[in-house]
């Protein structure tokens, strides 16, 4: 039985699959545009930001949200917030004694290990106003962690009881409705805001790690387009669009 989605949306399951992010761009090559919430058991070659790996076992969620928002490719990467904002009421809601927070760009933090990944995808953007789709790909560890992660990782059920991956796909489809009708009817700002009420080292010392050099500086805030303004030790200030974030420790 397919998990219950909001009106409007469809579902796919599978009990395996290379990745659900496969199974997007391949449905959006043959003209499918959603919205379709794509899941599966397991997954053989699921992958996260830049190329990596990311493990599926059996007892997590692995899915992909298909849709056509109908928007260019800067507004369109902006809805990494907007996903990540639904992981957190998803871990909210069965996560009561732990803090639940946002770490930039889209990471779901519980008490400070990462639960979650979040991987957007689309087709090329060269001489396009609007994206004919977008993927947007949600890894949420419910039962099971990996080790030996750079960034320390937990799961829902190391803080309680946690839901089947059925469950929680019902919770989040939820939640990203939720959510997403905030973004189309009040725009980026008002997700930008709720963001920040909800995001960890706000104010405090942080690295970032590029791709060709590491940044030290306070995390000042989200900025209007989505991008982190660090404040550096020489009173300069640097929008960082991407990148490794990592705290300082107390």
């Amino acid at each position: 039985m397919n998990p219950r989605v909001p009106a409007g949306y469809s579902v796919a399951s599978f009990d395996e699959i290379d990745s659900t992010n496969e199974e997007a761009r391949r449905r959006a090559a043959a003209g499918e545009r959603g919205p379709l919430w794509i899941w599966a058991r397991r997954q053989t070659a699921g992958r996260g930001r830049r190329g990596r790996a990311w493990a599926s076992p059996e007892g997590n969620l692995a899915t992909t949200l298909l849709l056509a928002p109908g928007v260019s490719a800067p507004e369109a990467a902006r809805l990494s917030f907007v996903a990540a904002l639904a992981v957190h009421d998803l871990a909210s809601t069965y996560v009561k004694r732990a803090p639940v927070r946002l770490k930039w760009p889209n990471d779901v933090l519980i008490d400070g290990k990462k639960v979650s990944g979040i991987l957007l995808e689309s087709a090329g953007t060269e001489g396009v106003d609007v994206l004919p789709w977008v993927a947007v790909g949600i890894g949420v560890n419910l039962v099971e962690a990996p080790e030996g992660t750079a960034y320390p990782a937990t799961f829902l059920g190391a803080h309680g009881p946690a839901p089947s991956p059925e469950e929680a796909l019902a919770e989040l489809a939820e939640a990203w409705e939720t959510r997403f009708r905030v973004w189309r009817v009040s725009g980026f700002a008002a997700i930008r805001e709720a963001w920040l009420g909800l995001a960890a080292g706000l104010g405090a010392p942080i690295e970032v790690r590029l791709p060709t050099e590491t940044l030290h500086g306070r995390f000042e805030t989200l900025m209007p387009d989505g991008a982190l303004s660090l404040l550096l030790p020489s009173g300069a200030r640097r929008a960082v669009t991407a990148g490794e974030v990592f705290f300082a420790p107390p």
